[in-house]
Order: structure tokens, then sequence, then C-alpha cells
């Protein structure tokens, strides 16, 4: 006989926590829910019990991790249960959504082995989901990937997400970029469904940098700039080897100077001094770089470790990330190129990227005066010293790889702004579920 389940303590607050748990009795779906807590700031709670149960059972309230009081409802009908706690929060979300008229929000969230995106439309009272591509949960097994992970069925994933849609009046959109792990995946879209909330709570949205809304939230004259200048954040590498004498200098000041008097490269190779000069630009930070390196031998050494100075005084400065934004993603464009940068200061290192390098239309081994091997290893080698996670997506490849080059810097640079920025609402706190990104 199948069990028949009532919720408790339902709750989904603004910018508060909730002194109710998240104990839906599958521990993996709490665990995905409680994003919603650290990456929507929004203060979730319910509780799964069976019907009879006087509050949620002795199981739910003792606050045991056993994994048998996690897991409790583990072998129960997971369909009701997933589809009762997306209606009761959905229901919880609507209260919460932008007043202002029909709002959309996109935001593509990057683990180191998965990148989904989710678009959220609120338009009128009526919500659904209208693209779900998630599965197959990773690659093992091959074309079939996870049924379980922890002790949740996985097909009945969409039906939560079908079940938010409908009860918020929101259209929901999760549509898997990258992703060969199923764990992965799936935190992927819950921390990308989450990030995509808030701004449409706010009324932002990724790309978007002339609203009202964003102004108010992000712009020169918010709360969050004046207080991420306030950090006085710098970075500073000075060395010397038998291969290059380099110095490199960033502020995090908002181009106090100017980007003339604030930017300050010469390396030696001319399409690195373009690629970082974009970038600093687009991030608004204040940099100087410069490097004395053996070009008589190749551009190799140079470049890498320019590269590498630039992402190690980035890690620098960005401190211990406690009350940073921490993820965004955005678009750049430059010439014909059109690319997409999605960044987590996550203090864990990966790049992941489809640009045309290797397989440039044109056969080019050169972009400008750096070789074309060179500018995949300069992205590495900055990605991976800054300890960030990044998914690059070629969008629109360039006329020549210079351009695909450039137009990265440009999204580099405007998604390492909106990463780095103070959100106030944090109070200082770390944006992880984990409460810290040292470990």
């Amino acid at each position: 006989m199948t069990a028949s389940f009532a919720l408790t303590n339902v709750a989904a607050l603004d910018a508060a926590r909730s002194p109710h748990p998240i104990s839906t009795g599958i521990g993996f779906f709490d665990h995905m829910i409680d994003q919603l807590n650290s990456h929507a700031q929004i203060g979730v709670a319910v509780t799964v019990a069976k019907e009879g149960e006087e509050n949620g059972g002795s199981a739910a309230t003792a606050g045991s991790h056993s994994v048998e009081a996690v897991n409790r409802h583990a072998g129960e009908d997971q369909a009701a249960i997933l589809r009762m706690v997306g209606a009761a929060l959905g229901g919880e979300l609507k209260k919460l959504a932008h007043p202002g008229g029909a709002r959309t929000s996109r935001f593509c969230c990057p683990l180191d082995e998965a990148l989904v995106e989710c678009v959220l439309t609120k338009g009128g009272d009526s919500g659904k989901l209208v693209q779900f591509t998630l599965p197959p949960y990773g690659k093992y097994p091959a074309n079939k990937g996870r049924s379980k992970i922890g002790a949740l069925q996985t097909r009945h994933i969409e039906t939560f997400f079908s079940s938010v849609a409908e009860a918020s009046g929101i259209d929901v959109s999760l549509v898997k970029i990258r992703g060969d792990n199923g764990h992965h995946v799936v935190e992927s879209a819950f921390k990308a469904f989450s990030r995509a909330l808030r701004n449409l709570v706010d009324g932002t949205n990724t790309n978007e940098y002339s609203s009202a809304e964003y102004e108010t939230m992000w712009g020169v004259k918010s709360q969050s700039y004046t207080s991420s200048l306030e950090l006085c954040r710098e970075g500073k590498l000075e060395r010397s080897t038998k291969e290059t004498s380099i110095l490199v200098h960033i502020l995090l000041n908002g181009l106090a100077k100017g980007p003339e008097e604030s930017i300050k490269v010469d390396t030696g190779i001319k399409t690195m001094d373009q690629f970082v000069s974009l970038l600093a630009k687009e991030a608004m930070m204040s940099i100087e770089a410069k490097c004395k390196g053996d070009l008589y031998v190749d551009d190799h050494h140079t470049s890498e470790d320019v590269a590498i100075a630039l992402g190690q005084v980035l890690n620098t400065a960005f401190g211990t990330k406690a009350g940073l934004n921490r993820m965004w993603c955005a678009t750049g464009t430059y010439g014909a190129a059109e690319v997409e940068v999605t960044m987590d200061l996550s203090n864990r290192p990966c790049i992941t990227h489809n640009l045309s390098l290797s397989s440039n239309p044109n056969g080019e081994e050169y972009a400008g005066d750096l070789s074309v091997e060179m500018l995949d290893h300069v992205i590495e080698s900055l990605v991976m010293n800054s300890r960030s996670t990044v998914h690059i997506v070629e969008k629109t490849a360039g006329k020549t790889v210079t351009e695909t080059a450039l137009a990265t810097a440009v999204a580099f640079g405007k998604a390492l702004r909106m990463c780095a920025a103070v959100d106030p609402r944090r109070a200082g706190k770390t944006a992880s579920s984990k409460g810290t990104l040292s470990v």
C-alpha cells in the first residue's frame, strides 16, 4: 500500500533564513533544495512526513544525520514526494516574483564537470516546464547515466521542476550544455535555477547592464560597488628567472584613474597586451603588467608566465571570497566573434572550452604575434592560477583567431567583475552550502 504524505513548515523567505529544516526524507534531494538557501538567498524549509506522523515524525525532528533518518522516505513513492514538495515550494516562490511585469532571467552554473543553463520567464499566473534536457545524468554507464544519486531516483527530478513551474507561475527551462558527472549535472541545474531565481526576484539579468534594477543592485552608485572599493583589494607579484623578468600589480578599484591611466601592459607580445588590457578594462581593475622575456627563443615562456602571474595576483586580491557574488556568466564580442564565459570563484580550478583554436577554419598558427597553442595555454594558466572554475562557449567564431581570443578576453573581464562584486546581502558570508570555499 502506497503511503500518503503531509508537508509541514513550508517556507521560502526572501533574503532570510527559516528556523525550520529541509527534511524530505531523501538526503540528496535535501542537499539540492538547500542550494536555494545559498545561491538564491531564499530561506527554504520543508518537512515531509507520512500522514498521521505528528511534527514530521521522530526521525525528522530528532536532528539525526544517520543514513536511515535522512533517507527515511527513500523507499517510498518518490514521484509523489517530489511533486508535492515542488508544488509547495513553487507556491511560496510565487509570492516573491518581481512585480514589474514580464521578466526573463538566464543563468548558467559552472561546475568542473557540468554546465547547465536555466532560463526563467515570469509573464502571468501560469507556468510550465518548457525545456528539460538534463538526462542522461552523466556518462556512467554509457548512454544511460545514473539512475540514482544517493537515494534520489533521478527520473523524478523533472517532476519536481515541472511542479515548481506550475505552482510558481514561472516558465522554466533547464538545458545541459555539458556534463559527464551525474551528481554535478543535477547540482549545476539546482544552482543555475537558484541564481536565475535570485536575478528574477531582483529584476536583473546576466548580460543586461543598463537597467535601473541593475544600477541599483550592481551599478557604480550601488552599495555593492561602494563595499567592493572599501575592501581595497590588490595583488602584486614580481619575480625574475633565466626566462622572464615580470611584474604584475592589480587593484580592484573600478579603474579609479580611467582606463588610459589605470591600464599599463607591456609584455613584448602585442596580442597578449591587447588580451590582458581588454580583460582588465571590462573587469574595471587597474593593472600594471610588464614582462621582459626570452622572445628570441619563443613566445612560450613570456605568455605563460604573464598568465600565471595574473592568475596568482587575482587569487590574492580575491582573498577568502567571503561576501562576494562568486558566480556570473557574460558574453563578449569582438569583430565577428561572440563568446560566453561562465565563471565561479570556486577555489576548484578547472577550464573547459570549445573555442575553435586547433580547428580554426583558416588554419591559423598565430593569433597576431601569439601562437595559437599558447593562446590555449594562456587561458588555462590564467584560470588554474586564479583558482576558478570557467566554462567558455564559443557562440560565433571570429573571422580570425585573434577576434575569438579578444572576444574571450571581453567576456572573461565582464564575468570577473560581477563574480568579484560584493553582495551586501551576504553580510560577509561565503556563497556556499558548505559555508566555506577553503576545502
